[in-house]
């Protein structure tokens, strides 16, 4: 059976930073296209970033040039970086892959980690 657990969440004040993480465990060949993905309370789920098996990215606009992403094949890790913090990114931050397992590819989701970013 295949996790993603994330961690490296917290709190922070505005202007700060923090690097998430996000690891595969489990019967894992292979990761795929891996997303990160937030929702703050009241709001629904939202993109935040993308990144491809061969390290092209894309970041939502409320991001862009905060926020880096990154990953670690050897390792099956997934990262997510934030800077410059503001308190509208305060969320529970979830990751989003594709995981190859015999050949076959499925898709899963980890629990979250709680973002906090104080004013």
């Amino acid at each position: 059976q295949v996790q993603l657990v994330e961690s490296g969440g917290g709190l922070v004040q505005a202007g700060g930073s923090l690097k998430l993480s996000c690891a595969a465990s489990g019967s894992v060949d292979g990761i795929g296209v891996a997303l990160w993905y937030r929702q703050a309370p009241g709001r629904q789920r939202e993109f935040v970033a993308r990144i491809t098996r061969g390290g092209l990215t894309n970041f939502a606009d409320s991001v862009e040039g905060r926020f880096t992403i990154s990953r670690d094949d050897p390792k099956n890790t997934l990262y997510l970086e934030m800077n410059s913090l503001e308190p509208e990114d305060t969320a529970v931050y979830y990751c989003n892959a594709d995981i190859s397992q015999s050949g076959r590819l499925r898709n899963y989701w980890g629990q979250g980690t709680q973002v906090t970013v104080s004013s």
